[in-house]
């Protein structure tokens, strides 16, 4: 397999990086893509000009800008040793959750609604103006799971302080169904962890978050990649890796259960796509293939796939790399940033 050279992205590339939505297994796909990107192009995924992460993307960018490299988010999922720095950081982080999280008592009483309001205002809107994400998050009970189980790893490498390089967290409001991105100007005030465990609210399952008096879930509800919102940066190329959707190959290797949520979400990615690229910003987007979905499975809460997904991740991603449109795209960049 051919190697991309790792001088082609320029000295000052302007890259944004999207990660989207995806559970347990969104995160070791994560792992693999920017783990094969850094092995063939040589670009360090640490240095974008801007991150948007969603759900589990929103973990992964917030360890990239703790300092994890690739490698190293790559050997915590598949279990293989870490580096020294990765060592460090990752004693620091998990130490935060070494005697357990508080778990609160189960609740008694029928569920309720999480938020009722949200129906009321889909009612009163034309449905094309009305994300179905965010209506079923209104009308599911509310989650039971705490989400401190995601953000008590990050408060210790972050405090209360927000990383100066660009990390847009992205969740929805439950008083207005209105997206938040976190980090980006305007937005409520917040620390990474509590963004993150806001961004992560995968509704039903996690409960809400609380952030300045208003209750969060998860960024994905609105969108599983929210990658429209790199439309109006400067930017030479955006590089998406999107768990929740799926290439454009049919998958005959599986059962498809999910194909039909794959593919919307495959479309809602097309269109924050094709706003980018008429701003006249390339754009590559990584997707699962079906060898990726086998290994994957249907269970994006699943553990155990971790390992097996991060590597065949990679693999695909380094195939994907190895393509030549995308080596077209990539020599196109080899001229941003060097001296004239």
């Amino acid at each position: 397999m051919r190697r991309v050279s790792t001088s082609v992205l320029g000295v000052g590339s302007r890259i944004g990086l999207v990660l989207g939505a995806g559970g347990v297994t969104g995160h070791a796909f994560h792992a693999g893509v920017l783990a094969a990107i850094e092995e063939s192009i040589g670009w360090d995924p640490r240095d974008a000009g801007a991150i948007v992460g969603t759900s589990a993307g929103s973990v992964v960018g917030s360890l990239l800008r703790a300092g994890f490299s690739p490698r190293d988010l790559a050997a915590r999922s598949t279990g293989d040793p870490l580096s020294a720095d990765g060592a460090r950081l990752a004693a620091r982080s998990d130490a935060a959750i070494e005697g357990g999280v508080p778990v609160r008592p189960p609740r008694t009483g029928l569920p309720r609604m999480t938020a009722p309001g949200l129906l009321v205002r889909a009612a009163l809107r034309p449905f094309w103006m009305s994300r179905p994400g965010v209506v079923l998050a209104g009308a599911m009970p509310s989650g039971t799971v705490t989400t401190e189980w995601v953000s008590a790893p990050l408060r210790p490498l972050y405090g209360s302080d927000w990383p100066d390089a660009g990390l847009w967290l992205t969740a929805v409001r439950l008083r207005d169904g209105q997206r938040v991105v976190f980090g980006r100007d305007g937005a409520p005030p917040a620390d990474v962890a509590d963004a993150v465990a806001a961004s992560c609210a995968i509704p039903g399952y996690f409960e809400p978050v609380t952030i300045d008096g208003d209750r969060y879930v998860d960024g994905g509800a609105h969108s599983p990649t929210n990658a429209d919102l790199l439309a109006g940066r400067d930017l030479d190329l955006v590089i998406v890796s999107s768990p929740m959707s799926v290439t454009g190959h049919t998958n005959r290797l599986r059962p498809p259960l999910d194909l039909p949520a794959r593919r919307l979400c495959r479309l809602y990615l097309a269109r924050e796509v094709g706003r980018i690229r008429r701003r006249r910003v390339p754009v590559i987007t990584f997707q699962p293939t079906p060898a990726d979905l086998v290994a994957m499975g249907v269970n994006a809460m699943d553990p155990a796939r971790r390992a097996a997904v991060t590597r065949q991740a990679k693999e695909s991603a380094l195939r994907k790399l190895d393509r030549d449109d995308v080596r077209a795209t990539l020599r196109a960049l080899e001229a941003v940033g060097q001296p004239a």
